[in-house]
């Protein structure tokens, strides 16, 4: 069996089963209607007819779900424990699932204090009359929280933990590969299963089709389930009101695993990769991959982070509250994951309806990480090309110039498109003009629209680029972004000897870069009349 030489061939001959879903959830389980303090007295004085809205009523409330806790665990032989400070939840939960042989119930309830947010009273007096009144204000407090660890027939493994102050909100955690297992198991699929994943499947197709089916519906039916069956702070009264709890995403995890046949390849792969694209998160780079503008003014972290553990790498590369995490798992698998902290960085809303256009964005970014990683590292470029490239060219009766190979001009334009490839929705002759001006250390307005246009023209003759439909803005193709990174690297590769042995002479010698740039074209000009020489 062959070794891999490079990410491309690692991607395309390498890999035996690849397989897109959603990884691991973490979900908001909230009351929509008491999120602020007039929804809060209201459901106290109208609804339960309390006088007013005080810190005596909410502990009533408070002591009678406790209760009901207790009495469910009581009453259906549930362990309870206490997690201790800095004790991992998840570990603790391992032992529990390994010892748990019934199909789905609740395995074990953990109890912890953590910080929250809730409502509280606060003492206030009447300007005009000095009485003193109750006011509900937003507050933090450490209180009391309840995970219950469960296991669902459909979903595997989850929990819900419930605060036990109002408004008691609740949080919903759940694990797409539980669930793909799961299904695969009821539909009598053989599979190989990994530590969160899947190492092989009989019916690949099938298996996919599983993990595209996880829809926010069946999302929020397992919490209305166990809503049913838990015990939580509101009545059917209440629900019959319209106090229900509803769901928002808090984060969530879109992952792209690839099976590989050997493990060596995983090693090739992350070599390469790690060699070039140790600076994929500049701010100029992850704009392209998350398809968001990035200003001066954008707030968060913008890096690359290589980790080595235990000698395994791991590439990560942040965006705002946003990261995607690149590993070689269990030395099968290439995994890449995109881990949305907070839906609010892609312009959109937090609730679970959401759900498709998030899971576009998170699975769009896998793809195109790894397009840049596979071009980049790849770009094999003819000789044929080459001289088709550098000469004028009539395509369809039309006349276009050639490209001269060390013409800074012609690498700004390779280098414009080497950014707007991964963009969606293409880019526009004012997208372009603006940074093929910075690149050529100029200002925007000093290149006229006219001038962009006669570069675009060259670019779509010669198939670089191709106009969207019903529109004026263009997409990069293949071809185009082939030929990009091929222009730069090669150039790179001569222009580096070039300018690191020009360094040396003295400050007042040194040649500038387009007279570097000069000489190299003389160069590459007498190499025709060389060749017919010899």
């Amino acid at each position: 069996m062959s070794i891999p030489k490079s990410v491309a061939e690692t991607i395309e001959n390498h890999v035996l089963l690849e397989v897109e879903g959603i990884d691991r959830m973490y979900l908001n389980v909230y009351q929509p209607k008491l999120q602020h303090g007039k929804g809060a007295s209201g459901f106290f004085r109208f609804h339960r007819g309390e006088a007013f809205a005080t810190a005596l009523v909410m502990s009533r409330m408070t002591r009678k779900f406790v209760a009901g806790i207790e009495r469910f665990v009581g009453e259906n032989d549930i362990p309870m424990i206490a997690f201790t400070k800095g004790q991992r939840k998840d570990d603790v939960a391992l032992d529990y699932y390994a010892d748990f042989d019934q199909e789905e119930g609740v395995v074990f309830v953990g109890k912890a204090q953590e910080k929250a947010s809730v409502h509280r009273t606060e003492t206030r007096r009447h300007p005009e009359s000095g009485q003193t009144y109750p006011w509900l204000v937003r507050s933090t407090a450490m209180v009391n929280h309840y995970y219950f660890y469960c296991i669902d027939k459909d979903f595997g493994p989850f929990f819900l933990k419930f605060c036990s102050y109002f408004p008691y909100t609740a949080r919903l955690c759940i694990n797409g590969h539980e669930y793909l297992k799961r299904q695969l198991a009821q539909r009598g699929i053989d599979f190989e299963p990994l530590d969160n994943g899947v190492l092989s499947c009989s019916d690949p197709k099938q298996l996919q089709a599983i993990c595209d089916h996880l829809s926010a519906e069946k999302i929020d039916r397992l919490l209305r389930k166990w809503l049913r069956r838990l015990p939580h702070p509101f009545t059917a009264k209440d629900r019959q009101a319209g106090y229900r709890y509803d769901l928002s995403i808090l984060q969530a995890e879109f992952a792209l695993t690839q099976v590989l046949d050997q493990p060596v390849a995983g090693r090739v792969f992350f070599e390469q990769v790690i060699r070039e694209n140790l600076d994929v998160g500049r701010p100029d780079k992850v704009q392209l991959i998350f398809n968001r503008r990035v200003q001066r003014n954008t707030q968060g972290r913008f890096r690359t982070r290589l980790i080595t553990r235990d000698v395994i790498p791991s590439l990560h590369i942040d965006y705002k509250n946003t990261r995607i995490k690149q590993y070689h798992k269990e030395g099968r698998t290439l995994r890449t994951e995109t881990t949305i902290n907070n839906t609010r960085d892609f312009d959109i809303g937090r609730r679970l309806q959401n759900l498709p256009a998030l899971r576009q964005i998170g699975f769009q970014a896998n793809r195109r990480l790894l397009d840049v990683q596979k071009i980049s590292h790849d770009p094999a470029l003819g000789e044929t090309a080459f001289r088709q490239l550098i000469e004028p060219a009539v395509v369809d009766g039309q006349r276009t110039s050639g490209m001269r190979f060390g013409d800074p001009a012609v690498l700004a334009l390779f280098l414009s498109l080497l950014l707007f490839r991964l963009l969606p929705n293409g880019f526009s002759n004012r997208d372009l003009r603006k940074q093929y001006a910075l690149l050529l250390g100029k200002q925007p307005d000093v290149i006229t629209p006219g001038q962009m246009t006669y570069q675009l023209r060259r670019l779509r003759l010669r198939g670089f680029i191709v106009r969207i439909p019903k529109s004026h803005r263009y997409e990069v193709t293949d071809a185009g972004i082939r030929t990009a990174v091929s222009y730069a690297t090669s150039l790179s590769a001569i222009l580096r000897p070039l300018t690191a042995t020009n360094s040396t002479k003295p400050q007042s010698d040194n040649e500038t870069l387009p007279k570097i740039l000069r000489k190299l074209q003389r160069l590459l000009a007498e190499i025709p009349e060389l060749q017919h020489a010899a």
